[in-house]
């Protein structure tokens, strides 16, 4: 389907809508310096029994690059904007990283408005300030290519890095064609987060999803909202932080199932 544009608190978000309209509803968010693409992979298999929205977060590909610094509280109220202005009154949310650090504000201060709850290779706090604010200097001075090479190193294993290259070469395009004020902006919300007793009122059935070589949110940073989250599901696959690319099968049927549960 094509991508639409939804105006939400003055700004414009890119999203694309897959799948018969009186499916369940599910929203996919980004990591950070992603866009919507980055779950093409798990498309096909959840338009089976779901309609799919993607969008790009703010700051993140066709949306728009307002002003900075962003907080994550902004980032959900933007998710509660795009189903407002859908007319989707609850959906299914799994996010990715950044998108789970947004989707762990909606279990907190939106409950009504989700099923269930899907937390991939993301923490309730990822520090220390020092990192965020040295990548924050990168990107300023010398753009996204300043960084896009350490951060895809961290974003998969070694061997998924020789085994292929073409989807190394597409993500290092997606990474790098990222608005620099967007990442900054939304980089300053990761660094800005702290949500590890906010997670523990959590009401809605989770699932917590844990890359075994993730270096960005290791798989204690999975465990620790497992544990924290009443209920919540753990899973941990043979990836590293993109999970969702290097682990697509396995991400996708341990998806598939929880939602269906």
């Amino acid at each position: 389907m094509n991508d639409d544009f939804v105006a939400v608190a003055g700004a414009r978000f890119r999203c694309r809508v897959d799948g018969a309209a009186d499916a369940p509803v599910v929203v996919l968010s980004n990591s950070l310096g992603t866009d919507l693409s980055m779950w093409d992979a798990q498309v096909p298999a959840l338009t089976a029994h779901f309609r799919v929205l993607r969008y790009d977060t703010r700051g993140h590909g066709a949306s728009a690059v307002t002003p900075g610094p962003y907080s994550i509280e902004q980032l959900g109220r933007d998710v509660v904007g795009l189903l407002d202005g859908l007319d989707i009154e609850r959906a299914h949310f799994c996010g990715l990283s950044m998108g789970g650090m947004t989707g762990m504000w909606l279990g907190v201060n939106a409950p009504e408005r989700l099923r269930r709850l899907v937390l991939a290779n993301t923490a309730a706090q990822v520090g220390p300030p020092d990192n965020w604010n040295a990548r924050i200097a990168k990107v300023r001075a010398g753009g996204m290519t300043a960084i896009s090479s350490a951060v895809l190193e961290r974003w998969f294993t070694p061997p998924f890095h020789v085994q292929h290259p073409e989807q190394i070469a597409a993500t290092r395009q997606m990474l790098e064609s990222m608005p620099a004020d967007g990442y900054v902006a939304a980089c300053a919300a990761v660094r800005d987060m702290d949500q590890r007793v906010a997670i523990r009122g959590i009401p809605v059935p989770t699932l917590v999803i844990a890359g075994t070589g993730d270096l960005a949110t290791p798989p204690a940073d999975g465990r620790f909202l497992a544990d924290a989250i009443v209920g919540a599901r753990y899973v941990e696959l043979p990836a590293a932080h993109i999970s969702n690319i290097e682990a697509a099968a396995a991400f996708t049927s341990q998806l598939v199932e929880f939602l269906n549960a």
